[in-house]
């Protein structure tokens, strides 16, 4: 499906606002997960403000797609996403991580209306996410479950044996997104735990395979268009990204992983925001 300008627009206007809500949260004097968040603003845009049927009015409606934010680290970027779409107010996500507050560091199920499972020990997003698939296919649901990674986070075992077992049980109804910035908290993927090709292993899985470039609008919708046609397999959209995406001091900046602002950084980064 071929869309125009203004709507492809408007969906690089909410990446960007999703990047800035981020900063609102973080504020200054405190970390946050600013990078990882900046690098999966434009597929988390796409997917709450195009693809996912969901309803802020009735967070549990059985005909709802799911998200997992298996990096749960990143947990702000959803909480953006979903104060946008209307689960709540905009205003509360300056009190993120506050003791006692219902937007915490991490996604929690029980708090927090819109948020699947629990998330953040990372590695488990996957396996969750293909439990509630298999479920849907029983219940003859004809929905998605989108699980977002990390290009770090797939060092853990547990996502390959959800990997062999997605493609073992045909979960045609599950799609994969990792994000692949190329870092994580301490360096360069590469020279902590070399992966290489994902792309590969994906495909040695037997899922179907679609590489894009992550901060792309038009890739990322015809990827997610094109995962809906897939029969019999999986469907794991690789996205080469920019960690810190948007903010010229944090971009490929392995220390705002999970950085502090203070005062000048917050006002710049905000000013490159608009």
């Amino acid at each position: 499906m071929e869309h125009g300008k203004e709507f492809i627009k408007n969906l690089e206007r909410m990446g960007q606002r999703l990047r800035r809500d981020v900063i609102l949260s973080i504020g200054t004097g405190v970390a946050g997960h600013l990078g990882g968040s900046c690098s999966s603003a434009d597929l988390v845009a796409a997917l709450y403000f195009y693809k996912m049927k969901h309803d802020p009015q009735n967070p549990q409606s059985e005909d709802r797609d799911r998200f997992l934010l298996s990096k749960g680290h990143v947990a702000i970027l959803q909480y953006a996403a979903l104060a946008e779409s209307g689960y709540f107010p905009v205003e509360d996500l300056k009190h993120t991580k506050e003791i006692g507050f219902y937007l915490q560091g991490h996604p929690d199920f029980l708090k927090t209306p819109g948020i699947e499972a629990g998330t953040g020990s990372l590695g488990q997003g996957l396996s969750i996410g293909l439990g509630m698939a298999l479920g849907m296919k029983l219940d003859e649901k004809e929905r998605k479950v989108y699980v977002l990674c990390g290009d770090g986070e797939i060092a853990e075992g547990q996502i390959w044996e959800a990997a062999m077992a997605a493609s073992a049980y045909k979960a045609d109804n599950l799609v994969a997104i990792v994000d692949q910035n190329h870092l994580q908290a301490n360096g360069r993927i590469k020279e902590r735990m070399d992966s290489g090709s994902i792309s590969a292993k994906f495909l040695s899985f037997g899922w179907h395979v679609i590489e894009i470039n992550g901060h792309d609008m038009k890739e990322i919708i015809r990827a997610l268009d094109e995962a809906d046609t897939i029969k019999g397999a999986p469907t794991v959209i690789i996205a080469e990204t920019v960690k810190g995406k948007g903010i010229s001091f944090a971009e490929n900046v392995v220390k705002f992983h999970n950085g502090m602002l203070n005062e000048e950084m917050y006002r710049q980064a905000l000013e490159e925001l608009i």
